[in-house]
């Protein structure tokens, strides 16, 4: 039998069926996870998925000490590992009886000041993170006379596949092993990897497991430091990286070079012109006038103009080239542009890669390799895209050369249309990325466009004024590519002498503006410039940053927190926040992988130079402190509260975890405000921020996926007021012999709505509503459960409901569509699987050993 080992599960199920002599592999299970059995040429093959990594670095607990062999640290099963920490740092025996020093050692679990310099030259081991994959795939290594990995074609797949490789050797050391290399999920090219087999590169490995080293080093000795600096407040831990830490600098950067910028003042004169039959914008020769009397000299002029004679008229035509193929990079830019994050344009291209629509999205290559049949995927294209099917018409009418952009690679080309699939199954996202990238395909191979641009001189009351005008001809590539096209500004037909009306003639005083803030596409751009993280890594450092709240809206802003901390870091250990430093270990890396330097001189050198700036860091670790927690008090500003005046702060609730609105005068002011839930809130700036009724702040509510709105925070404002309204006669209360009547009512309180029976104290009959939009009484009954029906007015228009959540005739709906029932026994059943996994979780947990580095390296070895 032979193994295939996948780096995720569909990759499993969809290599076995592109393999399969039958078409369709059998689907079976091992322990609890899905396994795929089928045969080739006769054989028994089964492929399997891990779920990423199965095995996570981490450090020991401890770093003890002995005279005669040194620091050391122990693993779970007695394993012994040196580490080299340097002879400047404290032995045992300590003064202090005190976490983190022990009698023989020092403690570095714990989040302590005193350990980080420790922790840098600690031991690194590597857990279990997949018991039960790591249980399944020793049981098939057992039974296999083959081992094939066939992971992502990249440092860190080559990583996972290696670390797959060493948990297999544990139980079967002398199983044959090699590896399955593909650009595509698609028949052509797995087959192809599979009948071409080579051996995994260690060296890649190698490299891969430094970066991990490395970013679990810097990540976890900046980020204890900087959330020990200040302990507490608003959300306790402040994250921090090797790659993260300088990727902010940038932003923070940026931002400062805007509130120094100094507006510099000029003048514009503009009008428009017009023949009878079209208006079109002029505007003066001078495009900026830097001085004011010269302006209004000039306007003083044309000011009363009603006429304006041609006196020239030019045309050009210009070609604008079609674009280089997509790496990457430039695949995240192009859709940050089109609304599609960095974070989430890989995460949908990882989806179309997996059901072999696009090639392999992790690539820095812009040359397609000859090998690559750009004629077939056009046929594909053309027949399985009916909207494309024009433009790839006229692709394969040739002539078709693609361009070639200046990074050239020889494992994956870049990223590309596979030609296979129905589109019309992708949903919203996948098919906006996927069209972006099969049109960005044809672009490459069709020729540029033409573009002719007209310049007409005009002579208004003897002060030139010009108009230009932009014409595509030529179509070219942007019959296939669209994208950032300008609309065509034509301008009518005039010849020299010819006279027009003008007309709307303004002086406009102007000022310079300030350097524009990235937006996640351009920060993608520059991170790659200044050699910051990889093309793998650079959108889920972005998300980073804008999870732990350095980063916000999009262009980029960076938080008070973020600027704070790059401020403090950049004063007491400014390497750290340079692309320079970072730039460099990953040069490190890259000769690890090209195996002219090894794993462990590279991550030593790391090391050290996290080293050389811990000092500095913790000798004014309470300087940094203040400045974060002057920074988060400031991020956490709403408004001034209305009864003292002090800072009115978004905070969270000890007890309920929720969040609300509280004055920094507590305890001597009370003032607190609900916060509306499943909505992000910011502060409205400037009189907006500040309500005209009451004084408390306004604040912008951003709904997921709906339209913002602004509110006062104030639930006892007038314009937050609304009046109680009967809608309906409690039905419970009528049965019982009584009258109710069901009020809606918004609670002063909380800011929430809710319809209640006046006899509630009896009937306990109450109703949810929703938290916007004005309500209408109909004076009806649900025909299913007797509760009113209401009409409440939103953005798309009335919305007629029945207030009982617990109508049977909602249960009609879900069950209709396949969430009813049977999706309350798909959920027991999944919870029951869950259990079952749990059991068999623990009852594993002693019998597989943590893997060590250097036991991995020594499996290394016995394998070469």
């Amino acid at each position: 039998m032979k193994l295939v080992i996948a780096e995720k599960n569909i990759a499993a199920q969809k290599i076995a069926q592109l393999l399969s002599d039958a078409g369709k592999p059998k689907n079976d299970k091992v322990y609890n996870t899905a396994v795929y059995r089928f045969t080739v040429d006769g054989e028994e093959w089964v492929s399997m998925g891990l779920a990423g990594h199965i095995l996570a670095p981490d450090f020991p607990d401890e770093i003890l000490f002995d005279e005669k062999q040194g620091w050391y640290s122990l693993t779970e099963d007695g394993e012994v590992l040196p580490a080299d920490v340097p002879d400047g740092l404290a032995r045992p025996p300590y003064e202090s009886k005190r976490r983190p020093f022990l009698p023989n050692g020092i403690n570095i679990k714990g989040w302590k000041v005193e350990s980080l310099p420790y922790l840098t030259w600690s031991p690194i081991i590597k857990n279990p993170a997949e018991r039960e994959i790591i249980r399944v795939l020793k049981n098939l290594a057992k039974k296999s006379d083959s081992v094939i990995i066939a992971t992502d074609f990249d440092r860190e797949g080559e990583l996972i596949g290696a670390d797959a490789l060493s948990m297999v050797r544990e139980v079967a050391p002398d199983v044959p092993a090699s590896r399955a290399r593909y650009s595509a999920l698609i028949k052509a090219e797995v087959t192809a990897a599979f009948d071409n087999l080579v051996e995994l590169d260690e060296n890649l490995a190698d490299a891969g497991e430094s970066r991990q080293y490395i970013d679990l080093i810097w990540g976890a000795v900046l980020t204890r430091y900087l959330t020990l600096a200040k302990f507490g407040g608003f959300g306790n831990v402040r994250s921090a990286g090797r790659v993260q830490t300088p990727t902010l600098a940038l932003v923070v950067e940026r931002e400062r070079e805007r509130r120094a910028f100094v507006p510099e003042d000029y003048w514009q004169i503009r009008g428009m012109g017009a023949t009878t039959d079209s208006e079109f914008k002029i505007s003066h020769k001078t495009p900026r006038f830097t001085d004011k009397a010269a302006a209004e000299d000039a306007f003083s002029h044309v000011e009363h103009a009603t006429t304006g004679t041609i006196v020239e008229v030019s045309k050009r035509s210009r070609k604008q080239q079609p674009p280089m193929p997509f790496n990457t990079t430039s695949l995240q830019a192009a859709a940050a542009a089109e609304g599609i994050s960095p974070a989430r344009t890989m995460r949908i291209a990882e989806s179309l890669y997996m059901s072999g629509f696009i090639s392999y999205p992790r690539v820095d290559n812009t040359v397609y390799p000859r090998s690559l049949d750009l004629e077939g995927i056009v046929k594909g294209l053309s027949s399985g895209s009916p909207a494309l099917a024009p433009v790839c018409k006229k692709v394969l009418a040739g002539p078709m050369k693609p361009t070639r952009g200046k990074t050239e690679t020889t494992d994956h080309p870049p990223i590309h249309p596979t030609g296979q699939g129905d589109p019309e199954t992708l949903d919203g996202g996948q098919k906006k990325l996927y069209n972006l990238i099969a049109r960005r395909f044809l672009a490459t191979l069709m020729g540029p466009a033409t573009i002719e641009n007209t310049k007409l001189s005009i002579d208004v009351a003897g002060e030139p004024f010009t108009a230009t005008g932009d014409v595509l001809v030529d179509p070219g590539f942007r019959e296939a590519y669209p994208y950032g096209l300008k609309r065509d500004e034509q301008l009518p037909a005039l010849a020299q002498g010819d006279v027009i009306d003008v007309h709307d003639i303004k002086l406009e005083a102007k000022q310079t503006e300030p350097p524009a803030r990235y937006s996640q596409g351009k920060l993608v751009q520059e991170m790659e410039k200044r050699g910051l993280g990889t093309k793998s890594t650079r959108a889920s450092i972005i998300e980073r940053l804008y999870t732990v709240r350095y980063l916000k809206n999009d262009p980029i802003e960076p938080s008070q927190l973020g600027m704070a901390i790059i401020d403090a870091l950049h004063e007491f250990a400014p390497r750290i926040t340079t692309p320079e430093m970072t730039a460099e270990l990953d040069a490190d890396m890259t000769r690890v992988a090209e195996g002219k330097d090894t794993q462990e001189h590279v991550v030593d050198h790391s090391r050290a130079l996290l080293a050389g700036m811990l000092d500095a860091l913790i000798e004014h670790k309470d300087d940094l402190g203040e400045a974060i927690s002057d920074a988060v008090t400031a991020d956490a500003k709403v408004g001034e509260c209305p009864k003292c005046g002090k800072d009115l702060v978004m905070k969270t609730s000890a007890k309920t975890r929720g969040s609300f609105i509280g004055c920094m005068g507590w305890p001597d002011c009370d003032v607190t405000y609900p916060v509306p839930s499943g909505v992000k809130v910011s502060p409205l700036e400037g009189e907006a921020g500040v309500c005209p009724e009451c004084g408390a702040p306004r604040i912008k509510c951003q709904p997921f996926r709906s339209k913002a709105y602004e509110q006062c925070v104030n639930p006892k404002c007038p314009t937050n007021f609304e009046p109680d309204l009967k809608v309906g006669e409690c039905k419970v209360c009528a049965e019982a012999g009584r009258h109710g009547d069901l009020i809606a009512h918004k609670s002063e309180r909380s800011g929430k709505r809710f319809i209640r029976c006046t006899n509630y104290e009896e009937c306990q009959v109450s109703y949810p509503l929703p938290a916007r939009g004005k309500l209408q009484a109909t004076g009806e009954t649900c025909p299913e459960c007797g509760a009113p029906i209401v009409v409440v007015e939103t953005a798309r228009g009335p919305w007629r409901i029945c207030v009982n959540m617990e109508c049977p005739s909602k249960e009609k709906k879900t069950t209709s569509r396949g969430r009813g029932a049977a999706g309350s026994k798909t959920s027991a059943a999944k919870k029951t699987t869950a259990k079952k996994t749990t059991a068999k979780k623990a009852a594993t947990k002693k019998s597989t050993a943590k893997k060590t580095a250097a036991k991995k390296s020594t499996t290394k070895k016995s394998a070469e």
